[in-house]
């Protein structure tokens, strides 16, 4: 456990001793949860709760355009909605049990997008990102539906994004915190190559984990899907939050090639090759120099990962 220690001054009969106070660290984690296009905190609310077990202090929030504020939903724009999640953030460090050094983000679909350009505004230890969608630069303070009908997203997001062309993407270049990728094996919304994208902005990332959900739409429309992200997100920032408080378990590990983890609906992971050639039982947690790993495949549509995938939704 981590410990804070303090030097103090003992005044005794004869004079003046020093001494140090050593005591548990009582500020913990704090765990900000930002949601897709369309979507709502209400569908991140469960997650917190398992979270906040860990012994975090988590926050979730509504995005302008959604909720109580549905009326902008036709006109607000990127530019806001980062203003929302500035804000949020800001709140979440206020928080008098939150240590301002060990903020998670973790942010599904356009929240995805939107927590990679936290980054480069503000200090975040650990990123999850679930299906992160791709925009283009242009047209920042345009309103956000209006981007589909202004950029060819489709095509935008069906090849590597070089990121030096993508705000988004440039931030991740910066991170040199923790990331947790989760991609959707049949996303139709952000396909593997726009997944692909910001794995391969990562190249400072003290260590990337990268799954794909086996057979996992972009909204996680099923129970068993759910349940799988569920898993891993609480896995991985127990994993997190563990090491910070302890220390790692091992010493890291040299970095490897890509190996891709297929993540089951119950949660098991089988083991595929990313590159032909290469030897079974690499990690897909990569610590140090250029961190890659592969994951599960993943999907996004307009909403986070606890939506009710009743009807089809417009493309984030």
């Amino acid at each position: 456990m981590a410990t804070h220690e303090e030097s103090i001054r003992i005044h005794t009969d004869g004079g003046v001793i020093a001494g140090t106070v050593i005591s548990p660290a009582t500020k913990q984690p704090g765990v900000l949860f930002v949601h897709g296009w369309g979507g709502s905190q209400q569908q991140y609310l469960a997650r917190a709760r398992e979270v906040a077990g860990l012994g975090c202090v988590c926050m979730t929030f509504d995005l302008t355009g959604h909720a109580g504020t549905a009326a902008q939903y036709e006109t607000v724009s990127r530019m806001r909605n980062l203003a929302d999640v500035l804000a949020a953030y800001d709140m979440l460090v206020r928080h008098p049990e939150v240590d301002r050094n060990a903020i998670a983000v973790v942010g599904s679909s356009y929240g995805g997008y939107l927590a990679a350009v936290l980054c480069e505004l503000r200090p975040v230890r650990w990123l999850a990102f679930r299906a992160p969608a791709l925009y283009m630069d242009s047209g920042w303070d345009s309103p956000k539906r209006q981007l589909h009908r202004d950029q060819d997203l489709v095509a935008y997001r069906r090849r590597v994004v070089p990121a030096d062309t993508n705000r988004a993407l440039r931030a991740c270049t910066n991170f040199k915190g923790d990331v947790l990728v989760v991609e959707s094996q049949h996303d139709s919304i952000v396909p593997h190559t726009a997944v692909l994208s910001y794995v391969d902005a990562c190249i400072q990332a003290s260590s990337i984990t990268y799954r794909v959900l086996k057979g996992a739409d972009h909204g996680l429309s099923t129970e068993d899907n759910q349940r799988a992200y569920g898993k891993l997100l609480v896995g991985w920032l127990r994993e997190m939050v563990t090491e910070a408080r302890t220390g790692p378990a091992v010493a890291a590990r040299p970095s490897a090639p890509s190996a891709v983890h297929v993540a089951d609906a119950d949660g098991g992971l089988a083991l595929a090759l990313a590159e032909a050639g290469q030897e079974e039982g690499q990690e897909a947690r990569q610590e140090g120099g250029q961190p890659r790993a592969a994951v599960a495949t993943g999907a996004d549509d307009e909403n986070d990962p606890q939506i009710i995938a009743a009807q089809p939704r417009a493309a984030e």
